[in-house]
């Protein structure tokens, strides 16, 4: 599906061949997420995973990056309005104090990073430039990540003076010491180290990046359906039993106090950073943009 053709829509969806391609469409924000898109790409999930057809699921991001992670200020930030919410969350609309940040981030990041992580349908992220920190949640969240030589990882947010992103699985993406290193400079992590690192399955030249994801989703699909649930299934259950859901929870925890205290002390929750802020300190950091 070409995105020029559908620029209003903040997620495309296209299947064939067994596969379904979902992609993030705020190319001129290098796609950071608005509450709008993540609602779009829940739905989009939940289209793939009802259509039988539908083998394995590819996440990718339309223009130069997969995502800048969220949006915290672009035009359409849209953090104060309602949704239809699909957890068992209430509104945060309407609450005061730490009860209303906390209850959206239930909904919108822990609540929906939870269940597409637990998709039964394999989930493939093809990522290109930045995917940067809640776009680390969006590629972590899938079975498999194959990477552009040009793509970097990278979590700056210690710098709002939070401990990470919410969905905080760096623990079990990284060892802890380069997981360390990766929050503490906030640098950035290029595709190779990440490989390197088993954060990344594959990576390839930017111009076979389309095709090698598509063989390799093609591939899988061939697979029985059953059979490659299950396999998901065991290896999440694996994850949460070496540490993955309690590290969330208590980072989680830990995040939201974090939140209350830039209100306290500085009056907003992210110590007074903005888009342009973090822009320029990535700018003047030493692997510029």
């Amino acid at each position: 599906m070409d995105a020029s053709h559908d620029a209003g829509r903040t997620v495309l969806y296209a299947a064939a061949d067994g596969i379904a391609s979902i992609t993030m469409n705020r190319p001129r924000h290098a796609n950071a997420q608005n509450t709008a898109m993540t609602y779009a790409l829940d739905a989009a999930f939940r289209r793939a995973v009802d259509d039988d057809a539908v083998r394995v699921i590819v996440l990718c991001g339309a223009g130069k990056h997969f995502s800048a992670g969220h949006d915290i200020g672009t035009p359409d930030q849209d953090g104060q309005q309602s949704f239809d919410r699909v957890q068992l969350w209430w509104d945060h609309c309407g609450k005061t104090g730490a009860e209303k940040l906390y209850a959206r981030e239930q909904e919108l990041y822990i609540g929906m990073c939870r269940r597409w992580h637990d998709i039964p349908k394999p989930t493939v992220a093809m990522v290109q430039g930045g995917c940067i920190a809640g776009g680390l949640m969006l590629a972590w969240v899938c079975d498999l990540i194959i990477a552009s030589d040009d793509a970097f990882f990278q979590d700056p947010v210690l710098r709002m003076g939070v401990p990470g992103v919410e969905y905080f699985a760096h623990a079990q993406e990284l060892n802890p010491r380069i997981a360390k290193e990766f929050l503490f400079l906030g640098e950035r992590m290029d595709a190779q180290r990440a490989h390197q690192m088993g954060m990344v399955n594959r990576v390839v030249p930017r111009e076979r990046l389309d095709a090698e994801t598509h063989a390799v989703a093609t591939r899988i699909a061939t697979q029985p359906r059953l059979a490659l649930a299950l396999a998901k299934q065991v290896l999440n259950r694996a994850e949460e039993l070496q540490g993955l859901r309690a590290t969330i929870d208590m980072a989680f925890g830990y995040h939201h106090l974090a939140h209350a205290h830039n209100h306290a002390v500085g009056g907003d929750a992210i110590g007074g950073q903005d888009l342009r802020s973090m822009a320029a300190a990535n700018k003047a950091g030493p692997s510029g943009v």
